[in-house]
């Protein structure tokens, strides 16, 4: 089953050379040890979502141009569970970028086990 992400999860750009940790700016009520639960509203570039190293898709001579994520909306969230009226994203919700990658979820940024409801 699906498991619903927190702060510090770990986020992968498939057009990006390095991870990155999803800061949460939406909710501050609801944890999971300690950590503020995700929601889609947390799609911010260079806010909720940092950048990813370099961009494959931005290539100059001797390499790549560095990224400038630019999220568009989280696909993939709860279907019913909301918080703030907002959809919690899941250790399967992905994001494409206006840039042309698809950011997705590699470390759910807990231990516990919560999946949908």
């Amino acid at each position: 089953m699906p498991q619903k992400i927190t702060e510090k999860a770990k986020l992968q750009c498939n057009q990006g050379t390095a991870l990155t940790q999803l800061k949460v700016t939406s909710q501050n009520f609801f944890f999971i040890e300690n950590k503020p639960i995700a929601t889609e509203k947390d799609k911010q570039g260079n806010i909720n979502i940092k950048a990813f190293g370099l961009c494959k898709l931005k290539p100059i001579p001797g390499g790549f141009l560095p990224c400038v994520p630019t999220p568009i909306s989280w696909k993939q969230t709860t279907k019913k569970d909301k918080l703030n009226d907002y959809k919690i994203l899941l250790d399967t919700s992905i994001c494409p970028c206006a840039i042309g990658g698809t950011i997705k979820v590699i470390d759910k940024g807990h231990s516990e086990n919560h999946e949908e409801e």
